[in-house]
């Protein structure tokens, strides 16, 4: 469980991707992300799957960090399917049972919702994968600067949602520690019903709850020790500046959404 949490994590490989400007990679997630959910013709998901894949051999990165990132998801992406695909409304009925129905329709919109949740957990990871924490944070901080006119904590909310992503595998090695203490002691999370084995959890998150105020306390205690004070007059020990190589890569990301746009206005 603890190697398939990839969200959050940064693994540097020294490609131009990884040294590309944190600000152009988050506005190119937004933009495959507004993309992404103009799509009406079904085979651009399998362009923008494709695409995914491309920008991970660039990143000189395995295509099994990605997989191993999805498998904790796959219960709640076939649940919605199924759930998408039983009560959406349709003509074409294949098989009814009461309240459900599966039809034509049902299917044809539970792939596309499963395909863009999908799509979207993957480029997000690809940008956890491919900037640290640090510059992500600066990233964040430079797109909402616009909001500092009118007295928008940025730097607070950029440094609060890079710790959050930070502390995304933290919290799962957490989990996986007090699961096995658990079972050390006799408890059985394998067994029984649904309910049982989730009341058979109750007993992983308190102490959970418990670790994370401590770790939350500890880094507000180090960042005080280091006269952390907010955002209001602190320089960067490092600004990036963005080069004619980032503006290129962002061109290309344009170029990416580019069919998507076209689809969608063809089918106004």
């Amino acid at each position: 469980m603890v190697n398939d949490i990839i969200l959050g994590q940064y693994m540097p490989s020294g490609s131009f991707i990884h040294k590309a400007s944190p600000k152009l990679k988050i506005i190119s997630l937004f933009l495959f992300t507004f993309s992404i959910f103009l799509i009406k013709d079904s085979y651009l998901y399998f362009y923008f799957l494709a695409v995914s894949i491309f920008i991970l051999k660039l990143a000189k990165l395995k295509i099994s960090y990605l997989l191993r990132g999805l498998k904790p998801l796959i219960f709640i992406f076939v649940l919605t399917f199924i759930l998408n695909a039983a009560f959406s409304e349709g003509e074409k009925i294949l098989w009814e049972w009461g309240l459900i129905k599966i039809t034509v329709e049902g299917l044809i919109y539970s792939f596309r919702f499963f395909m863009k949740v999908t799509l979207l957990v993957i480029y997000a990871t690809l940008l956890t994968l491919t900037t640290s924490p640090v510059e992500l944070s600066d990233g964040i901080e430079d797109c909402l600067a616009p909001l500092k006119f009118v007295k928008f904590p940025v730097h607070e909310f950029s440094l609060m949602m890079s710790i959050a992503l930070r502390f995304i595998p933290t919290l799962v090695i957490e989990v996986d520690k007090i699961k096995r203490a658990q079972e050390a002691r006799g408890a059985n999370f394998s067994e029984g019903s649904f309910i049982a084995r989730a009341k058979n959890f109750i007993p992983i998150l308190i102490p959970l709850f418990i670790t994370s105020f401590k770790r939350a306390d500890e880094l507000a205690v180090a960042m005080e020790s280091r006269c952390y004070m907010g955002g209001e007059g602190r320089t960067r020990f490092r600004r990036k500046k963005d080069g004619l190589s980032d503006y290129l890569i962002f061109a290309a990301a344009l170029a990416v959404v580019y069919p998507a746009l076209v689809n969608f206005m063809s089918h106004l």
